[in-house]
């Protein structure tokens, strides 16, 4: 007679699936924020052709597009640090990573 060897069940993932609402308040928060970064790079480009009397196309591209990155990718991730800490993620983790040093 053939013995099965038991296998191991997974355990679901502790963390909860964030709700509809927590993600569209992220993405209203993202909304914000490309709001406020193209605000900043329309500022730095004015800033730049304002005391230049020849000024060339793709500096003010590259301007602006360096400056609204930067700050798009700024925001974005102090955004996501801080909805991860509001949604009880961040204790989650911790939780889970000091039960697993104590075994």
């Amino acid at each position: 007679m053939m013995r099965f060897q038991r296998e191991a069940v997974p355990r679901p993932d502790p963390l909860p699936a964030p709700s509809s609402a927590q993600r569209a308040r992220l993405l209203r928060a993202i909304r914000w924020v490309a709001l406020f970064a193209l605000a900043v790079a329309a500022l730095a480009v004015a800033i730049v052709t304002n005391g230049e009397r020849e000024w060339h196309v793709h500096m003010m591209i590259a301007t602006g597009l360096g400056v609204f990155l930067t700050i798009l990718l700024a925001g974005a991730l102090m955004l996501l640090a801080f909805f991860s800490n509001a949604s009880g993620h961040d204790s989650d983790v911790a939780q889970s990573t000091r039960e697993n040093d104590e075994k």
